[in-house]
């Protein structure tokens, strides 16, 4: 018995498509999430002041006191903008990590230096430029603001994007 061989062709797996903004989303979503998470539990727990005022008060930045009339709906505009900030944070680092090799190489460092210029940009430029009223200066929440920049910030998105920096261009070999 003569034996046929199959004509139709083995499936090839084709190659792996690269995402790298696909990283920079998941750094914003995780460095803005534990900026959030880091915020109402400070001052739920230091003032009683509930999740929905601290949301609140992030949109006072856009709205001005209004804000704090504004119930769930702007409460929702408030974590809407505080996601907006990180991805926007993240994306900047992303353009940043390309053209500078200690961001790809030390991300950790170089993470936590961008962490620490995004307090001070936040601080000094973005909150006085925007409509919010100016908050407590309570010097553990400074302290405590800047290492959460630093290390929940900072650091988890330039990890991100050097994940996505590594899939855009995967090394030879």
């Amino acid at each position: 018995m003569r034996q046929e061989t199959s004509t139709v062709p083995i499936a090839t797996i084709p190659p792996r498509r690269t995402y790298p903004l696909a990283y920079v989303l998941a750094g914003g979503l995780v460095a803005g999430t534990l900026d959030i998470v880091f915020a109402a539990s400070f001052w739920g727990l230091k003032a009683d002041v509930p999740g929905q005022r601290i949301l609140q008060s992030v949109a006072s930045g856009l709205l001005g006191p209004a804000a704090f009339e504004g119930g769930l709906q702007t409460a929702s505009l408030g974590l809407t903008l505080h996601y907006v900030i990180a991805l926007f944070m993240a994306l900047a680092w992303y353009v940043v990590a390309q053209r500078w090799r200690m961001a790809r190489e030390l991300p950790v460092r170089a993470g936590a230096i961008y962490g620490a210029f995004l307090y001070l940009a936040m601080t000094l430029v973005v909150v006085p430029l925007s409509a919010a009223q100016p908050g407590p200066l309570d010097p553990v929440w400074i302290g405590l603001n800047l290492a959460v920049h630093m290390l929940l910030i900072g650091i988890p998105i330039a990890l991100f994007v050097r994940l996505g920096l590594e899939e855009a261009s995967p090394a030879d070999g």
